[in-house]
This record gives structure tokens, C-alpha cells and sequence, in this order.
């Protein structure tokens, strides 16, 4: 049965925590799935995001931007591409360092930096595919902004896994 499951450990092949020092938290999640699709359709398939994350995004963007953080604009950021080189954003995160089986994400604030990995490790026409988060607050802002922030990035991040698993090549 095709599930999405839940890692309890970085993926031991993934160059997430290269260069980030101490996190405060992270998750992890797998599925695998056939496809011929390299990484980087991959990605941009993971990232294109459900119209209810769009609102979702959108409520927690109008709340921050009244404490002075950092908000994005997704419709403007967002950049859809065949190869996603370090230094360029792949759908709306911007590449910090890749492998030939990993894309690393990233974005910093001034309340706490992020990481987002998308692994994939191919054995023919199955790929397993991992999703790894790292989160590192650097401020006291940082940890109550993620606290109610946690559960619907666990439950965005699942459905995107989901989606992924209910796609057809």
C-alpha cells in the first residue's frame, strides 16, 4: 500500500545539515513512487501547492506582516524550471546547495532560518522520494511563531507527499 511515512531520523545520504549548525526541529517523510521523472520535475511537482495552502498561506501572511516579518509574495517568487542550479529558486525557495539526487532549500529570517530537502533515491522505474524540514529559531519571536505554525506544515507537507503518491506519470 502506498502511504506516506513518517522518518524519525535525517535520511543518512542527505547533505540537509551540511553547513547549518544547531536545528530546533525537524521532520522528515518518505514515499515512494514509480515514475521516470528526474529531481528537479520532482520538486517542482512536490512545491506546486493546493489552492487551501494558498489561503492558509495567506491568513498566516496578513498575522506576521502586523510584527514586522518577512511574508514573501509566492505568485511573485514563484519560478517553475527544467534544472533548478544553486542560487535559484526552485518554484518559490530559493537552491542553496544540490546533489545529483538532492535539491536543499532555504530561506532566513530574522526569527528563524529554514531548510527543506527533497531527496530522491531511484532503483529503476521506483523512486523513494524524502522530504526533510530543519528549522533553527533564532530569537524568542522565532519559537512562538512556530509553534501554531508546526501542525498545518506537518499536515501540508503530508497532503503535498500524498498528492505526489495519487499522480499519475
Amino acid at each position: 500500500m502506498k502511504k506516506v511515512q513518517t522518518i524519525h531520523q535525517i535520511p543518512e545520504d542527505s547533505i540537509i545539515a551540511k553547513n547549518f549548525g544547531k536545528f530546533h526541529y525537524y521532520d522528515s517523510y518518505r514515499i515512494t513512487i514509480q515514475t521516470k521523472k528526474d529531481l528537479d520535475k520532482i520538486t517542482t511537482e512536490i512545491f506546486q501547492t493546493p489552492k487551501w495552502t494558498d489561503v492558509l498561506m495567506s491568513i498566516r501572511n496578513s498575522i506576521v506582516r502586523l510584527i514586522g516579518l518577512n511574508t514573501g509574495d509566492k505568485k511573485k517568487n514563484n519560478n517553475i524550471a527544467d534544472y533548478y542550479p544553486v542560487g535559484s529558486r526552485a518554484v518559490y525557495f530559493t537552491v542553496v546547495d544540490r546533489t545529483v539526487n538532492e535539491i536543499i532549500m532555504a530561506e532566513n529570517d530574522k526569527h528563524l532560518d529554514f531548510k527543506v530537502s527533497v531527496l530522491a533515491n531511484r532503483e529503476s522505474e521506483n523512486v523513494t522520494i524524502y522530504l526533510t524540514t530543519l528549522v533553527k529559531y533564532n530569537n524568542l519571536l522565532g519559537r512562538l511563531y512556530f509553534f501554531p505554525v508546526k501542525p498545518f506544515h506537518r499536515i501540508i507537507v503530508i497532503s503535498l507527499l500524498k498528492r505526489l503518491l495519487k499522480n499519475k506519470e
